[in-house]
């Protein structure tokens, strides 16, 4: 097959070379393409689905939370492995599924079977899915300069705006916020005016809860006019809290401000985050979603961030913590340069053993075309260009040529011994 494959190749000269100058082309498109990253994503394919209950020891969230949840996603289609851990106040439940499944199908299952298991949890209690990225999705870290500002405003900050607006930046699955404070009324309950008022705590909790929500009512028309009512009853400041009647004594009503204070507060924190020892900073982290280019949507987020910048308070701006695209650039030019000095170094090899620089550009050709078509591969396989990619495609070059040279000179071996023939002197 292969002397047939040769006798084609050289009675039909054109059509090869035009069948090699597509598929080179094909190739340019398909580097321009591969997504670039600094580094191969070998984590798992798989799920997070994340439970809250704030409270709970970890053997509450095991026996109530994490084993129907386990119990019940099993049987899920092409899942080969199924993880869990329970801590205080959180449940997470790891679905590992088979390296081919795509990611958005595995999540629709999921989602599908949670919808049912959901009924097994305790009320009020539901699971959520974790973003859809992977391990090193973490490609972009920032905090806020805010010097005027304290934590609890810039978390407000992050939080309700710069957060929402990289968001929307394509490729990006998650923006985690981090330090900080997140703004809480607090009411500060005294126990013995509650005593005193004949209360419980869950008494000023429900009163509370009910007082700060907003109900609607029916139509009312008056004078040919239809009017339609409602009740507002959203808290907007302390005072709205402080005023909350809670009960009736004698007549008179028992409000939030006389069985305790209230005041602005932030969260319970776990941590706290300090940059380079100067203080606690407010910033987020960039997550990337699974099989995005890395380089490009860290320029997306750059550019995002400079229009949302503009509407930032004086005196803020952004300090960048962490930027994979310089590592990426970094990898990627070293990458580059070692595969030009190596393809020049063949190339004067080539030319120096043969001698014939017609020879030796048939074979310097089928590098650049070689290495073009393996990122058709590339592609199809779902494989970024990243250090372990290009080196071994730089591994490869010298093994690129083998195949040109040896036939290059079985091909000036016979030549030789045709000429050297003496029948064919005679002739």
């Amino acid at each position: 097959m292969i002397p047939a494959i040769i006798d084609f190749s050289l009675k039909n000269r054109l059509f090869v070379l035009l069948i090699t100058m597509g598929l080179f082309g094909w190739g340019i498109y398909a580097v321009q393409e591969n997504p670039i990253d600094a580094i191969p994503d070998l984590s798992e394919n798989q799920v997070i689905v994340f439970t809250e209950w704030m409270g709970r020891s970890p053997q509450v969230i095991e026996d109530q939370i994490t084993y129907p949840l386990v119990s019940n996603l099993q049987g899920i289609p092409q899942v080969k492995d199924i993880r869990a851990s329970s801590m205080f106040g959180m449940s997470f439940v790891y679905i590992i599924f088979d390296d081919q499944t795509d990611i958005y199908w595995a999540r629709t299952r999921v989602l599908e079977r949670l919808n049912y298991a959901q009924r097994l949890l305790p009320e009020g209690i539901t699971p959520t899915l974790g973003p859809d990225g992977t391990g090193v999705g973490h490609i972009f870290w920032y905090t806020l300069d805010a010097g005027k500002m304290d934590l609890g405003e810039q978390r407000a900050l992050q939080d309700w705006y710069i957060k929402l607006a990289l968001q929307t930046v394509p490729g990006v699955a998650e923006v985690a916020s981090f330090g900080g404070f997140e703004k809480q009324y607090q009411l500060v309950i005294d126990p013995l005016k509650l005593q005193f008022y004949n209360l419980s705590l869950m008494d000023v909790m429900n009163k509370v809860k009910a007082n700060n929500n907003d109900v609607g009512g029916r139509k009312f028309e008056m004078s040919d006019m239809a009017y339609i009512i409602r009740g507002l009853g959203y808290v907007k400041n302390k005072q709205d809290l402080e005023n909350i009647a809670i009960a009736n004594n004698k007549g008179i009503p028992v409000r939030v401000k006389d069985i305790g204070t209230v005041q602005m507060g932030g969260d319970l924190r776990l941590g706290i985050f300090d940059e380079n020892g100067e203080g606690e900073a407010v910033g987020g982290i960039v997550v990337m979603r699974y099989g995005e280019n890395a380089d490009k949507v860290i320029a997306a987020v750059k550019t995002k961030m400079e229009e949302v910048e503009r509407g930032l308070p004086k005196g803020v701006k952004f300090n960048i913590a962490y930027d994979r695209s310089s590592l990426i650039e970094a990898a990627i030019y070293t990458i580059k340069v070692k595969l030009l000095e190596e393809i020049i170094v063949v190339c004067i090899i080539v030319i120096i053993f043969l001698m014939h620089w017609r020879s030796a550009l048939s074979i310097i050709l089928q590098i650049p075309v070689t290495i073009a078509l393996s990122f058709l591969l590339l592609n199809a396989f779902g494989i970024s260009s990243n250090i372990m990619s290009l080196t071994g495609i730089a591994l490869a070059i010298g093994v690129i040529v083998d195949n040109g040279i040896i036939m290059s000179e079985n091909a000036y071996r016979r030549l030789s011994e045709w000429q050297n023939n003496p029948k064919h002197q005679k002739s």
